[in-house]
């Protein structure tokens, strides 16, 4: 899983979420970082109320909370979000050692540069944070 400090980049790199069931995020305030949610439609959705997206926690005993806005949220994307998102620009993923190595188109397709982390998500995301 990739780290809150890569999420909140690709966040401010403009990288736009639009909620759905199966997304991770965690809450972006100092007392709650860290803890990982997921949406489903049992235990936490996204509705809209006066036009805002929100997301609901139902049922949720341990959280003191109904809902959440979506600027509040942080999206923790998963790999295969990520791979989508770097679009024709990806290249290819591959294994050196202990690391996973995303390559990616630059410069228009005239060059590649490779990116590289013990995770292949963070991968994914470190090699997305240079292209938006």
């Amino acid at each position: 899983m990739i780290s809150v400090e890569l999420a909140r980049g690709l966040s401010e790199g403009g990288v736009l979420w639009e909620p759905a069931p199966g997304d991770r995020f965690t809450i972006d305030q100092p007392n709650v970082v860290g803890e990982v949610f997921w949406i489903s439609h049992l235990t936490i959705d996204v509705h809209t109320f006066h036009g805002q997206p929100l997301i609901g926690f139902n049922g949720t005993t341990e959280w003191a909370l109904d809902s959440v806005t979506l600027d509040t949220a942080l999206w923790m994307p998963r790999e295969d979000q990520l791979r989508s998102l770097l679009g024709d620009r990806f290249l290819g993923l591959r294994r050196e050692g202990d690391d996973w190595l995303v390559d990616v188109s630059v410069d228009d397709g005239k060059g590649s540069a490779t990116f590289r982390d013990a995770d292949p998500e963070s991968a994914y995301a470190l090699a997305l944070l240079s292209v938006v």
